[in-house]
């Protein structure tokens, strides 16, 4: 089964000022990836709205993603959905248009009450995916699923033969370490929490997925960097600067302000849909000046106006 390790980017799906998706931006999405030595690509999570987009946009995105971005990152398509039918069409789907892996957050409105639960919920959506890695994304602030992961782990690899690892986005550390003992040298645990990627490091953390690595990847693998070279107070000092970062995207909303710093970029990814707000020209005029003082993106950042 294939590995991928490193910083993975959960790219922001581009769309126009009506809503529709802007797919000709996906190719300098994939650019600025490239320029921040991230190691591939998460489509359609959390920070792509993928919950928010069609079923048919969410295939039309991952065509176009693993189009562009053949030859220089691997794309794991995110098929998670309320619907078990529309989940397993979205996993056959990424199998035929060329996803490195697949990946399924658990259902968010009625949720499972086990793991024998949430199992049942995804081995037919692995099973439709064929061959290719798949990796449960837990991410219990969104879902509302508090399932313990160590015992998911457990009964996933007994049960789903394609079953690939954990995309874990949570702060519970004993339990992210569980799994990584779990996992071995044989499965993937990313870690899904950017603020503290220092911590997942020194319980063992060799690879993470988030949504801070589309426009600030090189402050993070200067984190990795001086943490593996024993410079603890280096890693600190810019995990601390990252955290200032995340700070920012906290005060003005997650996703606004992912595609508002993409936007500052030159990146034009526009804004999010509803019911995630657009910023007024105000608050877009604070960010940029709580942005300017740190120097941690991909390209220089410019001031933008709505």
């Amino acid at each position: 089964m294939p590995r991928i390790s490193g910083l993975i980017a959960a790219p922001h799906t581009p769309m126009h000022a009506d809503g529709t998706i802007n797919f000709h931006i996906i190719e300098e999405q994939v650019r600025v990836l490239v320029e921040g030595g991230v190691s591939g690509a998460f489509v359609c999570g959390t920070t792509g709205e993928g919950l928010s987009l069609t079923t048919d946009e969410r295939k039309q995105m991952l065509e176009r993603w693993v189009g562009a971005a053949a030859g220089h990152l691997p794309v794991i398509a995110h098929v998670g959905h309320t619907s078990v039918a529309d989940a397993t069409a979205l996993a056959a789907h990424a199998a035929r248009s060329g996803a490195a892996a697949i990946s399924t957050l658990a259902p968010c409105f009625f949720k499972p009450g086990s793991i024998a639960d949430l199992i049942a919920f995804c081995v037919p959506i692995a099973r439709a995916a064929g061959e290719l890695p798949f990796y449960f994304y837990h991410i219990p602030s969104m879902t509302g699923v508090t399932l313990p992961m160590g015992e998911f782990f457990q009964r996933a690899a007994e049960t789903i033969p394609n079953f690939a690892g954990i995309k874990f986005t949570h702060n519970d550390l004993k339990e992210f370490k569980q799994c990584l003992t779990l996992a071995g040298d044989s499965r993937d645990i990313f870690f899904g929490r950017d603020e503290i990627l220092i911590d997942a490091l020194s319980v063992g953390a060799k690879g993470a997925i988030g949504s801070t690595y589309n426009y600030a990847a090189p402050i993070f693998r200067k984190l990795i960097d001086a943490f593996h070279r024993g410079d603890l107070a280096t890693a600190r000092e810019h995990q601390a600067t990252a955290y200032r970062l995340v700070e920012v995207l906290r005060k003005f909303g997650d996703v606004p302000t992912g595609k508002a710093i993409m936007n500052m970029m030159g990146i034009n990814v526009g804004f999010p849909r509803t019911p995630l707000s657009r910023h007024s020209s105000e608050q877009l005029s604070e960010m940029y000046r709580a942005l300017s003082q740190l120097d941690i993106f991909t390209r220089p950042i410019r001031p933008i106006a709505m």
